[in-house]
């Protein structure tokens, strides 16, 4: 059997499996879905896998079993097969994110650009000219858009940027940013692409002796419960992510109705200041006694 089945009751979103489980964020796009969806008696099938082509399979196995009435795309890479493929399996769905090809699917845009340059000029504004970011892996569109994001804003505002590369663990998060603490100019400030990261980071910043914001300041990104409950509860690029989730659930439940595939905008997200960031501390005098900012001997996160 090819497609959707007419009675199915399930919308389908696979992730690529992760030794964390999965990121807050789409703990928050799911609860957003199932705020739809459960008026209509249906269900979120979540399935992990461990590779991109793995995912492929998936819509395959839910294609031949009429397991699913749509699926939910995301984070894209260049040159995403994954809508061509539910175009041809004949499966509704919509994608989160830019995508060069929407393949007759629904698409949610997140605005990743300028959310990017909001960061910059935020920390430009308190002070900071020596900015770091930990960025999520380097295939998806998304952080390629920050990233372009992030030199624009900084070539135009002034200042420095240096880059670690993370996979959005608390593992990746922490040994980020003890690259960027341990590099020959350490950033005053740090802006990472998700918030398990941003948590990790944190606590490793502190076990190397420095305290935040007074030392260096931290920005996460999406705004899950895991920021507010850090220590100093972290400042965010914030955004509703529950209502990313009813946003996509709305839009594939009009093409599972017979309508046309909807082209929506999310809202930007907005700068959420808390204790985590402040105006950088004046560099000492010449000669100063003052602690170096970081010290490489500590431990890192485990």
């Amino acid at each position: 059997m090819r497609g959707q089945q007419p009675g199915s009751a399930a919308i389908g979103m696979a992730f690529l499996r992760s030794a964390a489980g999965v990121d807050p964020f789409y703990s928050e796009v799911i609860a957003g879905m199932e705020d739809v969806l459960h008026r209509r008696g249906m269900r979120v099938l979540m399935q992990t896998v461990p590779t991109l082509d793995d995912e492929l399979v998936v819509y395959r196995r839910w294609s031949e079993n009429a397991t699913v009435a749509g699926v939910v795309v995301s984070d894209l890479t260049v040159g995403d097969p994954r809508g061509a493929l539910l175009a041809h399996l004949g499966i509704p769905h919509v994608t989160l994110g830019e995508p060069e090809d929407a393949a007759g699917g629904a698409v949610v845009r997140v605005d990743n650009y300028t959310t990017s340059v909001r960061a910059v000029e935020e920390l430009v504004r308190l002070g900071h000219r020596s900015l770091g970011r930990v960025s999520g892996p380097l295939q998806l569109t998304h952080t390629q858009a920050r990233a372009a994001a992030f030199e624009d804003a900084i070539a135009s505002l002034g200042g420095t940027l240096i880059t670690a590369v993370g996979d959005y663990s608390a593992t990746s998060g922490a040994a980020a940013i003890t690259e960027l603490l341990e590099s020959p100019q350490p950033p005053t400030a740090v802006v990472f692409d998700n918030d398990v990261m941003a948590v990790a980071g944190l606590a490793t910043a502190q076990e190397r002796g420095l305290s935040v914001p007074d030392d260096l300041s931290i920005v996460a990104w999406d705004d899950s419960t895991l920021c507010r409950l850090a220590t100093p509860p972290l400042s965010v690029m914030s955004h509703d992510v529950r209502q990313l989730g009813l946003l996509a659930a709305h839009a594939l439940l009009a093409i599972v109705d017979g309508g046309e595939a909807q082209d929506v905008t999310a809202p930007l997200s907005t700068f959420v200041a808390r204790g985590s960031t402040a105006a950088p501390r004046p560099a000492p005098p010449l000669g100063s006694d003052r602690e170096p900012r970081a010290t490489p001997s500590a431990p890192a996160y485990p």
